[in-house]
């Protein structure tokens, strides 16, 4: 992937900031076993997660509704968007999908450790540092355009960081330990629901933001009903705890700080698909027929716990249904990448999702500050109509591309550099 063999560098989220050389570099000792080989299409499975993020759809949901008679552009827009509740779309992967590669890279990451010679307690504390950096950034990035720190915990970043420090432990446990983790994980988070009472008849449903005209869950599916849950009601209370313009009552999206819990199981399928693939026992080939059939049973058993009405697939409350079916799928994304790019050699295509997946936390940062300005400066110099020349109905999508081939140039030009920001 380039003169320098960048798709051999170490995984990212480092808490530095690293020129002029590859960053985690180590000079083994006589003793040290060799840095492990990493896949390329690590990098580049990233690197098109967070580029499908920082696109903002493409505008195609816009498009689409220029042009309601177009079912093509309708599905596609329907794609771009997060299901209304229950369900998935391409969009909602796009959080699973981040949160499984931390994971993924955690094996490679104490590898490196290792073969620095650091031991537990000095990985635990980094572990540690690095949950509370992510969860104060995140605190940071939702608050950006707000009059006063917004304390809210659902944002990505918050979730990796509440749930890393346990990923962390899960990474020094065996792997049969590691899987009756993800087993309680889910169980756990099941039954606190199932135990939580539902709304009673006649709820006042606008009481808690929930609008007339709601689906909802039916039967038993109601204990994960949008704002009238267990974890809503915790952060009725956590929420308030902290300084506030007005006291918390409900979240508009029905997101909630609690997601944290199960998704613990979703970066931890992440660390099974990362031990497998780093491990020398087995071929390749071998590895990605592992992962189809772990994929292929983690929607299958997700599904079924949705369809029976034991357990619904909501992406937003994070339930255990949607973790097994978002991380089974994100297993054969991540196998349909590894096969193309490491096992048949097609390399070079994957070269702008490298260059993003390298630098993950400059984009998600680049993404949630500066989007408007880079939009607003591009009419500047470019013209205040540059992105109505090609109608008005195609102006969000322009925008959209533009912003993002910008983020994309700033990305370039670091890794040209070699400079990674890393937590």
């Amino acid at each position: 992937m380039g003169p320098d063999g960048l798709e051999n560098r170490p995984p990212a989220l480092k808490t530095t900031l690293t020129t002029g050389r590859p960053p985690e570099v180590a000079t083994p000792s006589a003793t040290s076993p060799p840095p492990p080989a990493r896949l390329a299409a690590l990098d580049a499975f990233r690197g098109a997660i967070l580029l499908l993020m920082a696109s903002s759809g493409m505008g195609l949901p816009q498009l689409a509704g220029e042009f309601p008679g177009n079912a093509v552009l309708g599905f596609l827009g329907r794609q771009c968007e997060h299901a209304e509740w229950a369900g998935c779309t391409a969009w909602d992967l796009i959080q699973p999908a981040f949160m499984f590669m931390v994971g993924v890279a955690l094996p490679w990451s104490v590898a490196n450790r290792r073969a620095r010679g650091e031991g537990f307690g000095s990985m635990f504390s980094h572990a540690l540092r690095r949950s509370l950096v992510l969860v104060l950034l995140a605190v940071f990035l939702t608050s950006a355009w707000s009059r006063q720190t917004e304390w809210s915990f659902n944002n990505v970043l918050a979730q990796i960081g509440l749930g890393y420090p346990f990923l962390f432990l899960l990474a020094f446990a065996g792997e049969t330990t590691a899987w009756i983790g993800i087993a309680l994980v889910l169980g756990v988070s099941w039954g606190a629901f199932a135990l939580h009472p539902i709304p009673p008849p006649g709820f006042d449903w606008a009481s808690v933001g929930v609008p007339e005209g709601w689906h909802h869950l039916p039967g038993f599916g109601a204990h994960w009903e949008k704002n009238a849950n267990l974890a809503a009601t915790f952060d009725r209370w956590f929420l308030n705890l902290f300084p506030r313009e007005a006291p918390f009552a409900w979240s508009g999206g029905g997101y909630t700080t609690l997601n944290f819990v199960p998704s613990i199981a979703t970066m931890a399928f992440g660390l099974c698909a990362g031990r497998l693939l780093r491990s020398e026992e087995l071929e390749l080939g071998i590895k990605l027929r592992r992962m189809v059939l772990a994929g292929v049973a983690g929607m299958v058993l997700g599904q079924i716990l949705d369809l029976s009405g034991v357990c619904p697939s909501v992406k937003r409350l994070w339930t255990p249904s949607w973790a097994l079916f978002s991380g089974g799928l994100v297993t054969l994304l991540l196998a349909g990448f590894v096969a193309v790019i490491d096992l048949v050699g097609w390399k070079r295509w994957a070269f702008p999702l490298v260059v993003a997946g390298m630098n993950p936390i400059t984009l998600y940062c680049l993404w949630q500050l500066s989007g408007g300005f880079v939009r607003e400066t591009l009419k500047t110099h470019l013209g205040r109509h540059v992105f109505e020349a090609a109608g008005a109905p195609f102006v969000p999508m322009l925008e959209r591309v533009s912003v993002l081939l910008a983020f994309w140039g700033i990305l370039l030009w670091m890794y040209r550099r070699r400079i990674f920001i890393r937590l």
